[in-house]
């Protein structure tokens, strides 16, 4: 049996959606990946871009809120942000709890020529925790 994932932020546009693409892409015949938000509000352009870029396509993608998913057992949730973390409700099942703190790419206040920069910059900071989270498991 599959285990299941949910990756949890704030708003469900940028850095969960990047980890529910990623970790499906490195490990999606032996997990289901989700994620969610406290707040959720839409896919970001820009998420959608860096992932097309690493020939992941999350384009389809819609933020959800977490309650989608509170009926469901979860073996893991993997909370990005230290809000999503103290927000964070109990999910049937084992559900385990992990945290990163990863800041927000969709929240950077910068020059537009350096948004795409801090996207991939998060997308490479997600891809390196979640192959290390990887590598610990059976």
């Amino acid at each position: 049996m599959k285990q299941r994932v949910l990756f949890l932020c704030t708003g469900n546009s940028a850095r969960s959606q990047m980890a529910e693409g990623l970790l499906r892409a490195l490990a999606g015949e032996r997990m289901d990946v989700a994620s969610a938000g406290t707040n959720p509000c839409y896919v970001h352009p820009m998420a959608i871009r860096a992932m097309r870029e690493r020939n992941i396509d999350i384009s389809e993608h819609r933020s959800k809120h977490f309650d989608e998913f509170l009926p469901y057992p979860v073996d893991y949730v993997i909370t990005l942000c230290n809000q999503a973390a103290e927000q964070c409700p109990v999910f049937p099942g084992p559900a385990v709890r992990i945290h990163w703190d990863i800041p927000d790419p969709a929240t950077a206040v910068m020059a537009e020529s350096l948004r795409m920069a801090a996207f991939r910059k998060v997308l490479y900071v997600l891809e390196n925790h979640i192959r290390a989270w990887l590598a610990t498991l059976p």
